[in-house]
């Protein structure tokens, strides 16, 4: 089995700007993977849980879902200084673009038992939501509008920088 490399940040570490430029500028795409579920099969319908500290490289702070996505929409477009999600296609099916600075790449995700992991430092997007869908994205951190890189040129400038300063 593969080990991963994780860059990991406990959920209440207060981390200083120096070291969240840094993270930042070293994550790349391969850092990200997909993760499969144990399942659970029966005849009356199958289940998969998520145990924390278990199943991710990371401890559960936060949960949230999208849905109801129109035709066309993207969700997401932006990355994280220090927070990990694991996004899961619930129901229906969506694709996710993963995006380091350098190379791209796009997951579909349609299994509710398969989930992809993105590391802080990663630029994503999810578009293509089938009709229905229904996106569960399990965090490493709590609700933090300074965690966030909002602006792609912002991002790439990160990127290309060793400290995250010009």
């Amino acid at each position: 089995m593969k080990t991963l490399k994780i860059l990991k940040m406990e959920a209440n570490d207060k981390t200083d700007s120096n070291n969240r430029f840094m993270i930042h500028n070293r994550t790349r795409i391969n850092d990200c993977r997909i993760i499969t579920l144990k399942r659970h099969h029966h005849a009356n319908g199958n289940l998969t849980a998520v145990n924390n500290g278990v199943d991710l490289p990371f401890n559960i702070q936060r949960t949230f879902y999208i849905y109801d996505v129109p035709g066309g929409a993207e969700r997401g477009g932006h990355s994280h200084y220090t927070c990990h999600e694991f996004i899961i296609a619930i129901s229906g099916s969506f694709d996710v673009t993963i995006d380091d600075g350098h190379d791209r790449f796009t997951y579909t995700l349609n299994r509710p038992y398969q989930g992809l992991l993105v590391v802080p430092g990663i630029w994503r997007t999810l578009q293509n939501f089938s009709s229905g869908s229904v996106c569960l994205a399990l965090a490493s951190h709590h609700f933090d509008e300074e965690d966030y890189v909002r602006e792609y040129e912002t991002f790439c400038r990160l990127k290309q920088t060793d400290d995250g300063n010009q």
